[in-house]
């Protein structure tokens, strides 16, 4: 799972978050939580969708935390904007048009 979707995955949150180090750290945050989560609750039907979802959740976590420590007004911007990004349900066309978009980053 993690060798076939983490790049796509990865291009989608730099897509939405605009931020290479927030992207990764998000996205290794949303494997950690599919991990402790599947084995309960099984596999979504589209576990990139859910990576990518529950990345965006982590990387506004993280923002927030960071948030905390500098001025409110400079951070609200960022957080509203992942908060209003939505996935279509059909991700995968989406997935695979944010991995060629960051090649050419």
């Amino acid at each position: 799972m993690y060798r076939r979707d983490a790049r796509r995955v990865f291009a989608t949150l730099v897509r939405l978050l605009g931020d290479f180090d927030l992207a990764e750290e998000s996205l290794h945050e949303a494997f950690r939580a599919a991990l402790e989560q599947w084995p309960e609750h099984g596999v979504p039907g589209n576990p990139s969708a859910w990576l990518v979802s529950t990345g965006r959740f982590k990387a506004i976590d993280t923002i927030r935390r960071h948030a905390r420590f500098t001025s409110t007004e400079t951070l609200a911007e960022p957080v509203e904007a992942i908060a209003d990004e939505t996935l279509p349900t059909d991700a995968s066309a989406e997935l695979e048009d944010d991995s060629l978009r960051l090649i050419f980053t």
